[in-house]
């Protein structure tokens, strides 16, 4: 049932850029349009379906988690652990981008002149606000707008707190979150019944809006982009190769499904669930994965990272502006501290890169155009960005889950093979 669930989505991604494409050449403008406004309706029922199940998903597997622990003090650990490979990983990836955007001399030569308005929000990132919200006012607030720092912060106090309260025999909240989880499990699995045909939508809408004409212009930037991440993707695989070993390729098994719809959709929040889903099968704590991964999508952003400095470097040579490598550094940390404010802005990158580049001479006009071919971009990152934290994630969690103890009943066993067992989850 896995395999048939993967190539349904498989089919619906092939099937989707296909009837795009021909609904963009053999329709007129106005009943073109109306297509696209359908099948951005049947995207939207989707995503509004993955974001039903987000707060209270993380919610519960994030407290179970922690709660049915047999020590708090390793979640200290696994945090700090987290946050230095996020941070690290994030600089590594934006140094990447920023040398290959060099190498392939993206934009070279294209003479764009700074005219116009970027069409998008520009001010700079409030790091006080950013800093400030990490506390939520309201935990219902919290899960009202699925912010995963936020449910992260609330969820890591309450599950302490259960667990204080069922090593002293006081278990029935803590024993109807355990159920809540499966339930939320079971939820999850229904909604996601629903995958094949909202990546369908999603990308058909995409190919039916813009064809590939709109691309053309900038064909060999998106052609670079997509070279450079499959040059990071090797690096990313070879780095879980280096801590897991063969394991790793189970693991690239078990999540390239959730990184299909992450492509299809450009959503992270979309392919959440089977994330959570695939790492628990390769072997990850469900705990683990609960506490790991919410940060990840706050801190972990790797393809969004490149994205950004690539872009960056696209605007200096596409405009022609001479600056040199200090200014260029500051700007990529710059980037670096920003992108840790993105989580769950719409088209995060972009405003991001519209926050910083102004300051450093870039016309902000220059947005405007990366707007135009943004949804092929933001395809690739969003992919990267979940196979990072799926590597970080299975890295961190099985030094955390062997250290602390934690039974996971699809572990790995010492002769490599992965033993069977059944989720809770439906497929």
């Amino acid at each position: 049932m896995k395999n048939k669930t993967t190539a349904w989505i498989l089919g619906a991604l092939v099937i989707g850029i296909a009837g795009g494409l021909l609904g963009h050449w053999l329709l007129p403008e106005g009943p073109r349009n109306g297509l696209v406004t359908v099948l951005d309706t049947v995207t939207h029922m989707f995503l509004n379906l993955i974001k039903m199940i987000i707060a209270p998903l993380i919610f519960a597997t994030l407290v179970s988690g922690i709660a049915g622990a047999a020590k708090s003090a390793g979640v200290g650990k696994l945090f700090a652990r987290s946050l230095l490979w996020f941070v690290i990983a994030s600089a590594l990836v934006g140094t990447f981008g920023f040398i290959t955007a060099h190498a392939l001399n993206v934009g070279d030569g294209l003479g764009l002149v700074p005219t116009g308005d970027a069409g998008i929000e520009s001010k700079p990132m409030d790091y006080q606000a950013f800093v400030t919200n990490i506390i939520p006012t309201s935990v219902f607030a919290a899960l009202t707008s699925n912010n995963p720092l936020q449910i992260l912060v609330f969820g890591a106090l309450f599950g302490i707190a259960l667990l204080n309260l069922r090593k002293k025999g006081h278990s029935s909240i803590a024993n109807a979150v355990d159920e809540l989880m499966e339930v939320m499990l079971k939820v999850t699995g229904y909604v996601m019944l629903a995958a094949p045909v909202g990546v369908f939508a999603a990308i058909a809408a995409a190919f039916t809006a813009e064809g590939f004409d709109a691309f053309a212009t900038y064909s060999s930037f998106i052609g670079g982009f997509y070279v450079s991440l499959s040059a990071l993707w090797v690096i990313m695989i070879a780095v879980a190769i280096a801590f897991l070993g063969k394991a790793a390729f189970r693991l690239m098994r078990a999540v390239r499904e959730p990184m299909v719809i992450a492509f299809a959709t450009s959503s992270s929040e979309a392919a959440l669930p089977k994330l959570i889903e695939g790492l628990t099968r390769f072997g990850v704590d469900k705990r683990t994965t609960g506490f790991v991964l919410p940060l990840g999508y706050s801190f972990n952003v790797d393809g969004s990272m490149m994205y950004m400095t690539f872009a960056s470097v696209f605007l200096l040579n596409a405009y022609g502006i001479d600056m040199d490598l200090g200014q260029q550094i500051a700007m990529t940390a710059m980037l670096l501290l920003s992108s840790k404010g993105m989580a769950g802005v719409p088209r995060g990158s972009l405003v991001i890169v519209a926050a910083v580049v102004p300051a450093f001479g870039i016309p902000a006009a220059g947005i405007a155009v990366l707007l135009v071919i943004d949804q092929l971009l933001d395809m690739g990152r969003t992919a990267t960005n979940i196979l990072g934290n799926a590597i970080a994630t299975a890295v961190l969690g099985r030094s955390h889950d062997k250290a602390a103890g934690l039974e996971n009943p699809n572990h790995i066993n010492q002769s490599g093979a992965l033993e069977e067992a059944e989720l809770t989850s439906v497929r």
